[in-house]
């Protein structure tokens, strides 16, 4: 990876945008500490500590921005989701179907559709978080401060979607995720501090030299351990065969050639842990919101959907909250894989193309093994995410280690990380090409 990056450097023009996506981190750092004007950021970080369990995710990927309620508050998050609503009607809607197929140009209608509910999204958000909380988060609370406050946070999220189009454009990965890692990776230097004061420190305040490196090594080998497994799953492809026949255009044979078809272990990524936990801590959302503190059997039932609960030693029934997580995770795998994977469609090109899967018929036989083959490696997918995704509230439950960056964060870190410097060695690599042409 630094050796991609030494090399990229000497590149003119992939410095260039190397340097303007920096550039670009750099300006959302700086929003994200610039308060929303007449806004009381106390009385939210009060709040936030007493509803921490159903935020604490939201306030990973805002880089803390919410906390401190700046104008950059509500994140990338409205464009996350309206992107996920967009691709969604897309299967349900011909018309947008249409549009996915109508190559560039609907793409572009699709992408500007994407944008308007990212802008109506972000200012339903930012309503009812102002018109909720207007008596205790304004500092006073009159119709222009509610304006303001709504507009500052709505401008906010539209911005940071402007930022992450304009990485894709003229910097290096896609410019969405590289505004979500960035947001994460802010949060990383006090999640470790607090690691560390909690169990390294304590132990040298005791003498306990021995057991304060151990317990560092062990804090240190966990993460690297969680690293290694987020890499293998994101690396795993099982590679499909397909072969073309031969044939004649003009007086030229053209065609049999050997080539493959690549299905990622972990088909649906982060998206599966995203729905899971937006699922199970909507319910915590309405209830912060409304002030229900939780009692009788529905109180049980917030107790089960709250993460800190899950791996409760002293509470097993409480982890009924975490096999539904489990099993949501699942579900949503196969769910996502289903409507951006199409084998009838794969199957239906190879036929037209002239190409077969060797021992397999083409046509509907070639699509029942792909969708045997695909569920499969759905399963294997699946549970590896689901076994990163629980390893941060095991290590909650059993150690009382809370932190944000495990999981669902450091699959997005690691991925997002991995396909920047992808595409920074295909840029270097189409660059080369070029050079030998025009040589």
């Amino acid at each position: 990876m630094f050796t991609t990056l030494k090399n990229a450097f000497k590149i003119r023009e992939i410095r260039n945008k190397i340097l303007f996506t920096f550039g670009m981190l750099v300006v959302i750092r700086i929003g994200s500490q610039l308060p929303v004007p007449g806004v009381s950021s106390e009385f939210i970080q009060s709040w936030f500590a007493a509803n921490s369990s159903a935020f604490s995710f939201f306030d990973a990927i805002t880089g803390g921005s919410f906390v401190q309620m700046s104008i950059l508050a509500l994140g990338i998050n409205p464009y996350i989701t309206s992107s996920i609503i967009v691709q969604l009607l897309t299967i349900a809607i011909p018309k947008l179907e249409e549009m996915q197929k109508d190559g560039e140009d609907g793409k572009k209608k699709i992408a500007a559709i994407s944008r308007y509910v990212t802008v109506a999204l972000a200012l339903i958000q930012a309503t009812a978080m102002t018109i909720g909380f207007k008596n205790q988060l304004l500092l006073e609370p009159s119709a222009l401060n509610v304006i303001t406050a709504i507009a500052a946070m709505t401008a906010g999220s539209a911005f940071l979607m402007w930022i992450g189009e304009r990485i894709t454009e003229k910097g290096v990965g896609n410019g969405i995720s590289v505004v979500l890692v960035i947001n994460i990776i802010s949060r990383l230097p006090a999640e470790l501090k607090g690691l560390y004061e909690k169990f390294v420190t304590p132990q040298f305040t005791k003498g306990n030299f021995a057991s304060g490196i151990l317990a560092l090594v062990v804090i240190v080998a966990i993460i690297i351990l969680m690293v290694i497994l987020v890499i293998i799953l994101n690396g795993g492809v099982r590679k499909i065969p397909v072969q073309y026949a031969q044939k004649v255009q003009g007086r030229k044979l053209m065609g049999g050639q050997a080539s493959s078809i690549p299905l990622k272990v972990n088909t649906s990524g982060v998206i599966p842990v995203i729905f899971a936990q937006s699922i199970l801590s909507f319910p915590l959302l309405i209830c912060s919101f409304v002030g229900y503190e939780g009692t009788g059997f529905w109180g049980e039932v917030l107790k089960c959907m709250n993460t800190e609960n899950w791996c409760n030693i002293k509470q097993p029934i409480y982890s009924i909250g975490l096999l539904v997580y489990i099993l949501l995770v699942i579900f949503f795998a196969y769910f996502y894989t289903s409507i951006t994977f199409n084998p009838l469609m794969v199957a239906d090109n190879m036929k037209k193309q002239g190409g077969f899967i060797p021992g397999i018929r083409p046509g509907k036989p070639t699509s029942d093994y792909l969708t045997k083959v695909l569920h499969y490696i759905i399963f294997i997918g699946a549970v590896g995410l689901t076994i990163i995704a629980i390893l941060p509230f095991i290590f909650n439950g059993v150690f009382g280690a809370s932190i944000s960056f495990g999981g669902t964060s450091l699959i997005i870190i690691v991925s997002v990380v991995l396909e920047t410097i992808k595409q920074i060695e295909s840029q270097m690599l189409v660059r080369n090409y070029k050079g030998f042409l025009n040589d």
